[in-house]
């Protein structure tokens, strides 16, 4: 029987978030509001940046870009911080991320009120996750990927799953997401031994590693499902990811493409994640 691959549309999937949150902020009286804190000069955070402005312009949601130099002193964004903090017209808040290596990201991220902390990246928010509690803002990037993988309706309970990538960003809260859905979680990384043999055991790859196609097509078994996190510029210049799409073309999986997958879903979710905050300080039900 010949089978071919099925594809997670991310980019429909966040056109239907977004158009549903449309609707929702349509019947407000006043309008969400999300700040975006940027530093420096990086091509891709401007990018990323006009992006998040234009989605939330999109859905009737307020996006307030506020950009630093790349010599600002932390405890200007301190100040900054604060201020928002206390300004209750804005319901989140973001650190486009990296900055430059003279401020201590950690600092600023848990600078950020946790019911404005709508990148799920504080602490308060992490520790929520780790314990399963309903209230914890999960991070854009884990959250859109567990609504990819659910889309294709495939059993979660016992599967295993396999994440490539350890970070606080993706791998991190990844893997306790999956916990609390009842998966059997291994997290790979770059010191982890014979890496092929543990992703042919896994139902469920999520590849968060920044590795150009490191996932080959004889690493994955049949019927898997395949989140793709890369981003990547390949040598022939296209934007590929850390799987190797084009070697899974004729497999029964089901796999995210790169564009097209990941990424509108987490700009998807951070707009939800902002919407959410605002009926929570509004006390909306």
């Amino acid at each position: 029987m010949t089978h071919s691959c099925s594809i997670i549309d991310g980019k429909k999937i966040a056109q239907e978030i977004r158009a549903s949150l449309k609707k929702q902020i349509s019947d407000m009286a006043a309008r969400p509001v999300l700040a975006v804190i940027s530093v420096g000069d990086d091509e891709a955070s401007r990018i990323y940046v006009r992006n998040k402005e234009k989605a939330a312009a999109e859905i009737g949601m307020e996006c307030r870009s506020l950009h630093f130099s790349n010599t600002v002193a932390e405890k200007e964004l301190l100040e900054v911080i604060e201020a928002l903090n206390k300004n209750e017209s804005v319901n989140g808040i973001i650190i486009q991320q990296p900055l430059p290596c003279h401020l201590k990201t950690a600092c600023l991220v848990e600078a950020v009120m946790p019911c404005k902390d709508v990148d799920g990246f504080g602490p308060v928010n992490l520790g929520l996750l780790q314990m399963n509690s309903p209230e914890a803002v999960i991070a854009a990037t884990p959250k859109g990927v567990l609504r990819l993988i659910k889309s294709t309706q495939v059993e979660l309970a016992g599967k295993h799953a396999v994440i490539i990538g350890r970070s606080n960003i993706v791998g991190k809260p990844m893997a306790s997401l999956l916990l609390n859905q009842d998966c059997t979680v291994t997290v790979a990384h770059s010191k982890t031994i014979d890496l092929p043999a543990l992703v042919r055991q896994a139902d469920i790859v999520v590849a968060a590693c920044g590795c150009e196609k490191l996932v080959k097509g004889d690493w994955v078994k049949d019927g898997a499902v395949l989140i793709d996190v890369g981003i990547n510029r390949g040598s022939d210049g296209r934007l590929c990811g850390d799987i190797d799409f084009e070697a899974l073309a004729g497999r029964d999986v089901w796999i995210t493409p790169v564009p097209g997958g990941v990424g509108p879903m987490t700009v998807a979710m951070l707009l939800e994640n902002t919407w959410r905050a605002y009926k929570n300080q509004k006390n909306i039900l």
